[in-house]
């Protein structure tokens, strides 16, 4: 069916208190003003369960979208080989992109050294467990881990590269059998638009998750917890944020359109972010907005569950940022052989870290042991602000991971250009079910 690549009518305007990314960015801010006044409540378990409780919903949600998505784009392709040149593209824009990021990291620890003078004290103890996690994973282990030990398992545990890799070779079967399989093909594809509609459903409840989340971190922290460690929290936010608007900047620029018109096109998803703390909560919206805009579905299905394990340039900044000064504050000098063993070491033990609880911090522990085993127990040294960071990470991963689909459909000949610029100039709103539903 050919469908015109325009913008479709402008429907009428809608009351601004009905609109979703309003709606998610008054419950934050009304959840740290109630995390900072009320601290008692906002660290209610209760409270705690709003934002964990939200997060939950989404993520019951990610295998099947995965799985409905991959399978879907590659049985509809009739090229086999397309699928390979896909990954082998992503891959390849992935691993230079992550190390731009680990370079700018390194590059802004050393030209502001705020870690030293801290005069820090670690507690080796309040870091055990995530030690004990970054030791007990292996590059072996991780590789073997992508394969499931039975199907379900991998469906019920949400384990995104396990899924991936089912549905990839599921895609597979299902291309070979050509016309004997149109009846299945429907069937997913049907699946999958049902899927998305019960995430339409839930994001209603989104602003209620973001509160919960929002006012139980300020409330556990407090302001005051950042304490002398602002810095490093500022030091990660601007370089985050110069990572975006510099490198996602110029390759956006490179495609031919503004990295600032994209990050208003996927507002919501950020705004969804920052509320939980969770990149995977917006995936499933991330993955629909991205084939609105233009993007090949094929692309997006391999592109996007891909990058949520091997392209996390948020968690790539934060590793040698976060090494830097821990290094600093606890007087370490770290010579340029080691600094660049950090390159290598964190782009290994950054893959597969989504689907971690505390992955950002625990292959900081797997970093740091690598790179200098006296160098773990400064880990307390960040514990305590580690929340406070964990959003930009998570923010800085779904832009990137955003950019990154659009590049290789771009590379792959697949970007609707004209769809792009007329989706990046207009107003779309996310809780309408027709536009949502919608497959370009």
């Amino acid at each position: 069916m050919t469908t015109i690549a325009t913008a479709p009518p402008a429907r009428a305007s809608q009351t601004w208190y009905k609109i979703l990314y309003v709606q998610v960015l008054i419950a934050i801010l009304i959840g740290v003003v109630v995390g900072w006044l009320w601290p008692s409540l906002a660290t209610n378990d209760w409270v705690k369960a709003l934002g964990d409780g939200f997060i939950k919903l989404i993520k019951m949600l990610i295998a099947p979208i995965i799985f409905c998505t991959v399978v879907s784009g590659i049985a509809h392709i009739q090229d086999a080989k397309k699928v390979g040149r896909v990954g082998l593209k992503a891959l390849v824009y992935f691993e230079i992109v992550s190390t731009f990021a680990l370079v700018l990291g390194l590059v802004m620890g050393n030209l502001f050294q705020i870690g030293h003078g801290l005069a820090a004290k670690p507690d080796a103890a309040a870091v055990a467990n995530y030690v004990k996690q970054a030791e007990a994973s292996k590059s072996v282990d991780f590789i073997l881990n992508i394969i499931p030990d039975t199907v379900v398992g991998a469906l019920a545990r949400g384990d995104i590269l396990q899924v991936l890799l089912f549905a990839i070779l599921f895609g597979f079967s299902l291309m070979a059998l050509g016309e004997r399989g149109a009846k299945l093909r429907g069937m997913i594809d049907d699946a999958a638009h049902a899927v998305f509609g019960v995430i339409a459903i839930i994001m209603k409840v989104a602003p209620i998750g973001a509160f919960g989340a929002m006012a139980f971190t300020i409330g556990r922290f407090g302001p005051s917890a950042l304490g002398n460690l602002i810095g490093l929290v500022a030091l990660f936010y601007a370089t985050a944020a110069l990572f975006v608007v510099v490198v996602l900047g110029l390759i956006s620029r490179f495609v031919g359109f503004s990295i600032f018109k994209f990050i208003a096109y996927i507002k919501d998803e950020l705004l969804l972010v920052l509320g939980t703390s969770s990149s995977e909560s917006a995936l499933p919206q991330l993955m629909k907005k991205l084939e609105r805009l233009g993007c090949s579905k094929p692309v997006v299905g391999l592109v996007v569950p891909t990058g949520y394990s091997f392209n996390l340039d948020g968690t790539n900044i934060y590793m040698t940022l976060a090494t830097l000064f821990i290094a600093q504050a606890l007087g370490v000098d770290l010579s340029f052989g080691q600094q660049l063993t950090i390159l290598v070491v964190a782009m290994l033990t950054s893959k597969g870290a989504s689907g971690i609880t505390g992955a950002g911090f625990i292959t900081l522990a797997a970093t740091l042991s690598v790179v200098n085993p006296v160098l773990v127990p400064g880990m307390a040294i960040v514990f305590s602000i580690d929340k406070f960071m964990s959003e930009v990470r998570a923010l800085t991963n779904i832009t990137g991971n955003g950019i990154a689909a659009v590049f290789v459909a771009w590379w792959e000949g697949e970007l609707d250009q004209a769809m792009l610029h007329a989706r990046l100039n207009q107003k779309i709103d996310p809780t309408d079910g027709e536009t949502s539903n919608t497959t370009g």
